[in-house]
């Protein structure tokens, strides 16, 4: 029986895990972490990823884990609608995204892969071309080796050697909060360098994200300098902010990476943040490593060449590392007039534009035979 050794227990690697094991594989899954576990923060499942949540037998349950996301669109800091999204379209053409915790789609994820096959507390060192992975308990041989293992992936050195991941000029905020008032309508909220949205979970929290221009690495940013930066914007982002807990927010520095030339090299195939981790702009990041899973697993069983792989999953995720980006850029805009150019083209923008842009993005499907 061939086996898979995945390097990285997160959402990515238990997609790719659950893969395999769906192609009768056996699965070994190589965790530093001495407790799989996830951060608490919201997460946007959308089609394309959900059809390859269906592929991976798990589809329904995060479903019944999950809100459907409805209507939503971005506004000013004042409150007043730049874009709104045309939910009725979006959901004829696509179906709409759902919104979730994080740590429920891992437990589901989890759930679906037997405890045999995770191992905690080891930390690889070294991932060699022809199967090997060189670990603190010892060494794995399998017959592909997968690199799950995140934005500075060990295991990404085998197959392109150091690559400098890029800060993209802004950090995050993100903390989930039970509301004391009506939310009315979601989304984001867009200023002059910072964005704030928050979106409804299926246990009635919300979940709030927020950005912010400033240099990496720098210190403070906790709660009173998110209500200093977003106190006095429009409802309900200042009761949200009251109702939040200083010990659950999460700060972080976004990066991406830079376009690989490949994803694969001898028995080694990236998935996910290893191969192309990308700012949150688009809501792809896990999305694209789930779809990962479901065709390294099929290209893997059908004949073994992982170049098709690569063929396949490289200029589709790097297209969405690339949107992802722009829209961050013009998201974060700070100059005056250039905040106004983009306020008055966001207003001339029709919803239809908006959901045709999206299909390169949300129009994929499984692979079949």
């Amino acid at each position: 029986m061939s086996t898979a050794i995945i390097v990285g227990g997160g959402i990515g690697g238990l997609a790719t895990a659950i893969a395999f094991l769906r192609k009768g594989w056996d699965v070994e899954v190589l965790e530093r972490a001495t407790t799989i576990a996830e951060v608490g923060a919201g997460l946007s499942v959308w089609p394309n990823a959900l059809r390859a949540l269906d592929a991976l037998g798990v589809g329904a349950e995060v479903r019944a884990r999950a809100t459907e996301e409805g209507a939503a669109g971005i506004r000013d800091s004042k409150g007043t609608w730049l874009s709104r999204s045309d939910t009725d379209l979006l959901r004829a053409r696509y179906r709409l995204p759902i919104m979730m915790h994080r740590a429920d789609l891992f437990d589901i994820l989890r759930a679906a892969i037997p405890e045999s096959a995770l191992r905690t507390g080891i930390t690889v060192s070294e991932a060699r071309t022809d199967g090997t992975v060189v670990h603190s308990a010892g060494t794995s041989t399998g017959d592909v080796v997968v690199g799950a293992d995140g934005i500075r992936s060990v295991v990404r050195r085998a197959v392109c050697g150091e690559v400098a991941p890029r800060y993209s000029g802004y950090t995050a905020w993100r903390v989930v909060v039970t509301p004391t008032e009506p939310m009315g309508d979601l989304g984001e909220s867009w200023g002059r360098g910072e964005r704030f949205g928050y979106a409804a979970l299926a246990d009635g929290r919300v979940y709030c994200f927020a950005t912010g221009n400033m240099p990496a690495g720098t210190a403070g940013g906790g709660l009173a300098e998110l209500r200093r930066r977003f106190g006095t914007w429009h409802a309900p982002i200042p009761g949200l902010l009251a109702a939040a807990d200083e010990g659950a927010l999460l700060k972080h520095d976004l990066y991406d990476l830079p376009a690989l030339k490949t994803y694969v090299a001898g028995r080694i195939a990236l998935v996910g943040d290893a191969a192309h981790a990308m700012t949150p702009n688009l809501g792809q990041g896990a999305c694209q490593a789930i779809e990962d899973a479901v065709v390294l697993a099929e290209v893997a069983t059908r004949d073994g060449d992982l170049t098709r792989y690569d063929a396949e999953r490289r200029p589709r995720t790097q297209m969405i590392v690339t949107r992802s980006r722009r829209i961050g850029a013009i998201a974060q805009l700070s100059a005056a007039p250039l905040v106004a150019l983009r306020n008055a083209v966001l207003r001339l923008t029709p919803s239809t534009a908006q959901a045709n842009a999206l299909a390169p993005v949300l129009d994929w499907h499984p692979p079949t035979r």
